[in-house]
């Protein structure tokens, strides 16, 4: 077996800090591929990045510019239905969103806003039955996603940072039609008036967002007052709060923003 010097993994570090690839190393420096990839494999386990590459910017640690429209978008989604994973330590954390097969134009949205939020993180799609998963893999998530903790969302408290709320403040629409995408619907109601001494079936349009969170029912709400619909809320014996917009006007506004899923 040939072994290689130091000198030599700093030139072939050095080669691929220049935007070489790992076979071109090879081939430059006779040296087996595989090596050149435990090499790399070794950077990255002491420096947790590739040498000559930087990691991702945050937007809360290195006043990364961000995207606010679609992150009070991604963050309705997260509120509703997605939460932060990390299988392990020496894993790179992922935030998912289950979308439904039924809605694949919700599923665009969702991927979209990710790669928005997130340019230069790592964003998939993992099938499971009736649902894709979409994934985006960043380390600093916890900074994005200061609501992240242990639990279920509606067994803790899920209170908004002051620069969330600010942007949350800037775009209400994009943080309503997340929280919908995730946790609401528009649906057709019907109802039977007497017209002219005539039974008459009366259908009208409805929109419901429904969670056990009493605050993210709150921040839901506060978002739909600022942008001025009118709502009405139940609270059901399985502890879901119920938000009902049914309101001609209101329905009018959410239509023009919002719509059905699609």
């Amino acid at each position: 077996m040939e072994f290689h010097g130091t000198e030599v993994r700093q030139k072939a570090l050095g080669l691929i800090r220049g935007g070489a690839r790992n076979a071109e190393v090879a081939r430059t420096l006779n040296v087996p591929a595989g090596t050149v990839s435990y090499w790399l494999h070794m950077e990255r386990a002491r420096h947790r990045k590739l040498p000559g590459k930087h990691s991702p910017l945050c937007p809360r640690c290195d006043g990364r510019d961000l995207d606010e429209s679609a992150y009070a978008y991604l963050l309705g989604l997260y509120l509703g239905d997605g939460h932060i994973i990390q299988y392990s330590a020496h894993r790179v954390p992922n935030l998912m969103i289950a979308c439904s097969d039924d809605w694949p134009g919700l599923m665009d949205a969702c991927e979209a806003a990710m790669r928005r939020v997130l340019p230069d993180n790592s964003v998939c799609r993992v099938r499971r039955s009736g649902c894709h998963n979409v994934k985006v893999y960043s380390r600093h998530l916890w900074c994005l996603f200061p609501q992240h903790g242990r639990g279920k969302k509606h067994e803790r408290p899920i209170l908004l940072e002051p620069w969330q709320q600010k942007i949350v403040d800037e775009h209400p629409w994009e943080l309503v039609r997340g929280l919908l995408h995730a946790d609401g619907c528009r649906i057709t109601n019907w109802t039977v008036r007497l017209v002219g001494g005539e039974r008459k079936r009366y259908e009208y349009p409805r929109y419901f967002f429904a969670n056990k969170s009493q605050d993210i029912v709150r921040i839901y709400v506060e978002a739909l007052e600022k942008v001025g619909v009118e709502w009405k809320t139940t609270h059901r014996r399985s502890g879901v709060y119920n938000v009902s917009v049914a309101r001609r006007a209101s329905v009018a506004l959410m239509d023009a923003h919002i719509g059905p899923k699609h």
